[in-house]
């Protein structure tokens, strides 16, 4: 989807529990946390994003998940990676250090001084509130990913720990 033209366009940006750790990770900070565990919950979720936000929209999920979300997606829908420059060590023979951020339409920009990438690279936060919460770095590059400018809406459907309101606050300011 090609948007510009000095039209203020509105995005969604979704980052719910990972499948299965809706109960154990989020159980105690929200009582519906368990509704995550289920497939059809985040599907559901891929259709709103769709329906509710035709400019563009993103959405962070687990990399196992991609089997049942990306056909969910529509054709024009784009897989992005963060690469976690630190990662919790886990006893397995490969250790899973990035996520995919799933996003769809955006803002074209052409000439974009400097590009965005569809990968970076950036360290996981730590004790920011929540499990999952994502750091500065992420949530500009998720706002480059949709090409955000002043003046557009970004929707945070799982704001959590506000990082992606501060991100946009940020900007708006700066």
């Amino acid at each position: 989807m090609e948007h510009g033209g000095g039209r203020r366009l509105k995005f969604a940006y979704a980052d719910p529990p990972y499948f299965g750790c809706g109960k154990k990770l989020y159980g105690a900070h929200h009582p519906e946390a368990a509704v995550w565990d289920s497939k059809d919950a985040h599907i559901n979720l891929v259709k709103r994003l769709t329906d509710e936000f035709p400019d563009g929209w993103a959405l962070s999920c687990n990399p196992r998940d991609l089997r049942f979300i990306l056909p969910a997606c529509p054709e024009d829908a784009r897989v992005a990676s963060w690469v976690k420059t630190w990662h919790q060590i886990r006893p397995t023979s490969v250790q899973h250090a990035w996520e995919p951020v799933v996003f769809r339409g955006g803002r074209s920009l052409p000439k974009r001084n400097p590009m965005v990438r569809d990968w970076m690279t950036g360290n996981a936060t730590k004790q920011r509130g929540l499990p999952g919460a994502k750091s500065s770095q992420f949530n500009r590059w998720v706002l480059d990913l949709l090409g955000y400018e002043d003046g557009d809406e970004v929707v945070d459907l799982f704001p959590g720990t506000g990082g992606m309101a501060a991100e946009v606050a940020q900007l708006v300011f700066a």
